[in-house]
């Protein structure tokens, strides 16, 4: 899959305002400076879309690099939904691990109806055998 006209995407994480910003502007949870500034140095592999100087997608990979890795912060600006973006977010992110990451267990968190993108890349639903849990610590 191609990018829109004028769009360009990087290997490379955004910094800690745009990423806090495009969370949520995408409708993600929002994350606090401090917990950006700790997370994101610790990325494995990220993926950022621009629109000249613009974030407008991303995506990141986290864990351990060898047995466990998570797709995380898969996020596209509303005006740009719609169009591709994400796949593209996500066919990087495959092919870094195709590259990389041999035997690892990679999981990940569908919100909404995003599970459609990410079977495209051959991620599966657990249940029943396994069942997704979550704790946010405040």
């Amino acid at each position: 899959m191609s990018l829109p006209d004028g769009l360009q995407c990087f290997p490379q994480t955004p910094d800690v305002d745009e990423y806090r910003a495009l969370r949520v502007a995408a409708g993600l949870s929002p994350k606090s400076h401090e917990a950006a500034t700790l997370g994101l140095p610790h990325t494995v592999f990220g993926v950022s879309i621009r629109d000249g100087r613009r974030l407008v997608a991303m995506g990141r990979l986290i864990g351990d690099r060898g047995c466990f890795l998570q797709v995380v912060d898969i996020a596209v600006l509303p005006a740009w939904q719609g169009r591709g973006l994400g796949k593209v977010v996500m066919q990087q992110l495959d092919q870094w691990l195709a590259a990389h990451a041999v035997g690892a267990y990679v999981s990940l968190i569908a919100d909404g109806q995003a599970n459609r993108l990410y079977a495209q890349f051959g991620f599966a639903e657990t249940a029943p055998r396994s069942v997704g849990m979550a704790k946010v610590v405040t």
